[in-house]
C-alpha cells in the first residue's frame, strides 16, 4: 500500500510542521505499521495482506485524520490511497476532520506511561497475553485509566474473549462517558456478537459526542440497516459519505443493497456507480457493471 500525503498548508500561519506520522491499524485497532513522511511526500507499507484497514495521520502524537481502506486486489501488488489534509484558519490551527480532544487525553505517572508504552509495543508485535498482562497490572494501581481499559478490550476482541472485551469497554465508558473510541468499539463488538439492539446504544452516545465521525456515522447507520431500520440507516451513510467521501466508499454498497431490497433498482443502479468512480479496482467491478447497465435510469443518475 502507498500513496501521496497532501497537506494544504495555505492557511496556515508561523512555522509548518516538518514531518507527518502514517500509521496503518487493523480493524481490530492494532498498529500494523508505520512511517514518518513530510508534507508531499509518499509513504509505502509493504506485504500488506487483503482485508480492511483504518489509515490514520498523526501530529505531535494527535490523530488529525483518519480514512477506512479495503484492499482486495489478488491480482494486483500495489494498492494506493492518496491522503488529502487542509489546514483551518483561526481559531485552530489543525487539519481538518481532526478525531481527537483534550478530554481523550489521561495524564499517567511517568512509570505507568512506560508500561502503557510497552503494552502497546508488545500488542504490536501480536504478543497480546503479554500486552494484556501489562493493562492488567497497570489497572490494579489506577483503575481510571480509560484508555487502558480501552486498549484491554481491544485485545481481549481481537482473541474473541467477547465477554471480557465488553466489560473493559464498559469500565472505560464508566470512567469516561464521553470517550468516542470506547464508545465506538463496544458498538462494533456487540455488532460482532450480532447484539445489533445491544449495539445502537452506545453508537448512539457516541453520534451525539461526534457527529462529524465517519466512523461513527457509518457504524451507527450499518447496525440500522441489520436492524432492517433501512429509513433511519440511510441518513447516516449519506452522512458518513458526506464527511469522508473515498474512506466511506462502501456506504454506496450498502445503500444499493437497501434500495436494490426495496424493489429501487435505478437508486440501487446509481450508488453502484458512485462507489466504482471512487473504487475503479472493486474485484467485482463486472458484476456491478451489469447491474447498472440493467437498471440504470434513462437521464443521469444522481446520488446524495
Amino acid at each position: 500500500m502507498f500513496g501521496d500525503l497532501q497537506v494544504d498548508e495555505g492557511r496556515a500561519e508561523g512555522l509548518k510542521p516538518l514531518v507527518y506520522e502514517v500509521v496503518l491499524f487493523n480493524q481490530g485497532g492494532l498498529v500494523v505499521s508505520r512511517q514518518f513522511v513530510n508534507a508531499g511526500a509518499r509513504y509505502r507499507f509493504m506485504n500488506i495482506a487483503n482485508g480492511q484497514y483504518y489509515l490514520a495521520v498523526l501530529l505531535d502524537h494527535e490523530e488529525i485524520g483518519r480514512t477506512r481502506v479495503e484492499i482486495l486486489a489478488p491480482l494486483k501488488n500495489d494498492f494506493r490511497q492518496d491522503l488529502s489534509l487542509q489546514w483551518r484558519a483561526a481559531p485552530s490551527s489543525r487539519p481538518k476532520h481532526a478525531t481527537v480532544s483534550a478530554s481523550d487525553f489521561y495524564k499517567r505517572a511517568n512509570a505507568s506511561e512506560r508500561l502503557f508504552a510497552k503494552a502497546k509495543k508488545a500488542a504490536d508485535k501480536k504478543r497480546y497475553e503479554e500486552a494484556i498482562s501489562i493493562l492488567q497490572r497497570m489497572l490494579k494501581d489506577d483503575m481510571q485509566d480509560f484508555q487502558a481499559w480501552t486498549e484491554l478490550g481491544t485485545l481481549f476482541l481481537l482473541q474473541g474473549k467477547y465477554d471480557e472485551g465488553e466489560k473493559a469497554y464498559r469500565q472505560a465508558i464508566a470512567v469516561r462517558p464521553s470517550f468516542v473510541l470506547a464508545l465506538l468499539n463496544l458498538g462494533r463488538l456487540r455488532s460482532l456478537r450480532k447484539n445489533y439492539a445491544g449495539a445502537v446504544e452506545p453508537l448512539v452516545v457516541a453520534v451525539k459526542l461526534r457527529p462529524d465521525s465517519a466512523d461513527v456515522n457509518y457504524h451507527l447507520g450499518e447496525t440500522y440497516l441489520q436492524l432492517k431500520k433501512g429509513s433511519v440507516a440511510v441518513d447516516y451513510l449519506y452522512k458518513a459519505l458526506e464527511l469522508d467521501p473515498l474512506g466511506k466508499a462502501d456506504a454506496h454498497l450498502r445503500l444499493a443493497t437497501l434500495y436494490d431490497a426495496a424493489g429501487m433498482k435505478q437508486k440501487a443502479a446509481a450508488e453502484y456507480a458512485a462507489f466504482l468512480k471512487k473504487k475503479p479496482d472493486y474485484a467485482q467491478r463486472r458484476r456491478l457493471e451489469k447491474y447498472i447497465a440493467l437498471n440504470k435510469s434513462s437521464g443521469e443518475m444522481k446520488v446524495r
